[in-house]
């Protein structure tokens, strides 16, 4: 799969491609329903279903200080692409320049000029150009005077265990991150969420303590809500690599200060692994995929209490990944 980069590699794409434009920061429920939508489209027509997402988010570049915080980093978010894009997926850096763009401006310099796609696939709520003042009535216009069609996908929507029915986007799903709804968020994303970074040296007390943990340093990315988490961890020597592994092995997580030994410690991303013979691994790549939350974090009277609620944590997070793996189990058999 290509990545391009640069306006002079986009001409490489086919004329008359079915396209999708967007951040796609998550690459969720709503995000694939488009995909699949543009995909089954290209099929249709005999064409290739082209993505076009930006990076950093807009916000990031006009207001900084109010940017919302990654789901899905580039590289996590280009290997959950190749799987809908046919050949290619163009990659917009954000600027000023671009961002100041009018609505037609941009269709023009960025669609018409290089790409002249047949057609544009895109949710509901799609907004582009300066100010976002271009939106789908918009590019529907401008799809008729210009020659192309654009097909509007509805939204996506889940059910929470509460009963509760919601909209899935990358905002409720920064929401549910950010409350330690991890469960939640997996079921939105259609997969757990999952932090990427390299393993660092830690203090060491884990493993003093009989429960020896892999170290991540703070990613650029939305960190769950402090907490005790039931998770699977893949390893590898690199992050491209990462991305391709499959050997999930089960874990607890810890997201927190350690406040048992002390209230000045810096915010601590742990995975305990729950097998043996570890070894170490610092100057690897992690990355933990969220599967349920198991309590808040507590600061214990002694390490010895700590101990005794890790264990219990370790017991229950088994219990619920076999069950997982059980119902999954169920499901293939269907």
């Amino acid at each position: 799969m290509r990545a391009l980069k640069q306006r002079s590699e986009f001409g490489q794409v086919r004329k008359g491609c079915v396209l999708t434009i967007g951040n796609f920061d998550g690459v969720h429920l709503g995000h694939q329903e488009i995909f699949r939508t543009a995909r089954g489209i290209a099929r249709a027509r005999g064409t290739e279903m082209v993505v076009m997402t930006f990076e950093p988010h807009p916000v990031a570049i006009l207001h900084p200080e109010k940017a919302p915080g990654v789901l899905t980093p580039l590289s996590l978010k280009l290997h959950l692409l190749e799987e809908y894009a046919d050949n290619c997926i163009i990659v917009l850096e954000d600027n000023r320049d671009l961002l100041k763009l009018a609505p037609e401006a941009f269709v023009d310099e960025f669609l018409m000029s290089t790409i002249r796609p047949a057609v544009i696939v895109e949710g509901d709520d799609f907004h582009f150009g300066a100010a976002r003042a271009g939106d789908i009535g918009t590019l529907t216009r401008f799809g008729r005077e210009k020659g192309f069609d654009v097909v509007v996908v509805p939204p996506k929507q889940i059910e929470l265990t509460d009963g509760q029915i919601l909209r899935v986007s990358s905002t409720i799903i920064r929401y549910m991150l950010e409350g330690g709804h991890v469960a939640e968020a997996a079921a939105a994303l259609s997969r757990p969420y999952r932090l990427i970074g390299p393993i660092i040296s830690g203090w060491g007390r884990g493993r003093k303590l009989g429960f020896p943990t892999l170290n991540m340093r703070k990613p650029n990315q939305i960190i769950p809500a402090e907490g005790v988490y039931v998770g699977l961890v893949e390893t590898a020597a690199a992050e491209q690599e990462l991305l391709r592994e499959r050997k999930r092995t089960p874990a607890v997580f810890s997201i927190g200060q350690a406040r048992t030994f002390g209230e000045e410690h810096p915010l601590l991303i742990e995975a305990h692994l729950l097998i043996s013979d570890v070894g170490d691994m610092t100057g690897q790549w992690l990355a933990m995929d969220f599967i349920q939350r198991l309590r808040s974090q507590h600061k214990f009277a002694s390490p010895e209490e700590l101990v005794a609620q890790i264990t219990k944590d370790c017991q229950e997070a088994r219990a619920i990944l076999q069950d997982a793996s059980i119902r999954c189990a169920d499901r293939r058999s269907e």
